[in-house]
């Protein structure tokens, strides 16, 4: 029996799941052809090349973005939304940890769109959304800015933190007495090491909304 021929959507999913798996970096068309079965060469009847290939990566994560749970609840106030905004997007942080630091620098679909809600759906969708709450033109784009600026910082190092282990030679430097010299960071290296990230997330997200609080009550 012949071999289904690919669609230009099992081309981008399966580049998502490659990048996934095997990080960006590792990404070509021969090993992405390999991994699905083809030539590289058939993969060129769906993507121009490797830079068009993991734009269309990034489009296709965030529009499913979309269909995370948190996106097909109808919040009940702004304050809601914009949780649900920030919770859907944390689950694709983690999912693909990979991806995220993509979405950060790809070059986005227009200059003024910002990372990480970089697409022209998912910004006009935000944008709306906030306006049918109430807000002024001018405050939905002040709270845009800020949520993109809070979200990119605070999950950039989430991802960076994802899957990370200390090597031996790390483990020797700080059990043979190298930190001696750095007497304040070898009281508090226990300290460093512990992981609040969901905390400090939530923390960081209850305070940008009452930045935009104050944005609408000056």
């Amino acid at each position: 029996m012949a071999r289904q021929r690919l669609s230009r959507d099992d081309v981008i999913r399966g580049a998502v799941a490659y990048i996934d798996e095997h990080g960006a970096q590792s990404l070509t068309m021969r090993r992405l052809g390999a991994s699905l079965g083809v030539e590289a060469m058939a993969l060129y009847r769906h993507v121009a090349g490797r830079d068009a290939l993991l734009a269309a990566v990034v489009h296709q994560v965030i529009d499913d973005l979309f269909n995370d749970s948190l996106m097909t609840e109808e919040p009940n106030s702004w304050e809601e939304y914009v949780q649900h905004v920030a919770n859907a997007l944390r689950n694709l942080a983690l999912d693909h940890p990979q991806i995220f630091p993509l979405i950060a620098a790809h070059p986005p679909e227009a200059p003024w769109l910002r990372p990480p809600l970089r697409s022209l759906r998912w910004v006009d969708h935000f944008l709306r959304s906030l306006r049918d709450f109430g807000f002024s033109d001018s405050a939905a784009v002040d709270a845009y800015k800020a949520l993109t600026s809070f979200l990119l910082g605070a999950l950039l190092l989430q991802v960076a933190a994802v899957g990370v282990a200390v090597s031996p030679e790390e483990a020797s430097m700080i059990e043979d007495g190298s930190l001696d010299q750095y007497p304040t960071l070898k009281g508090l290296q226990g300290k460093l090491a512990e992981d609040h990230s969901k905390r400090e997330f939530d923390d960081g997200l209850d305070d940008l909304i009452e930045r935009i609080r104050s944005i609408l009550h000056p």
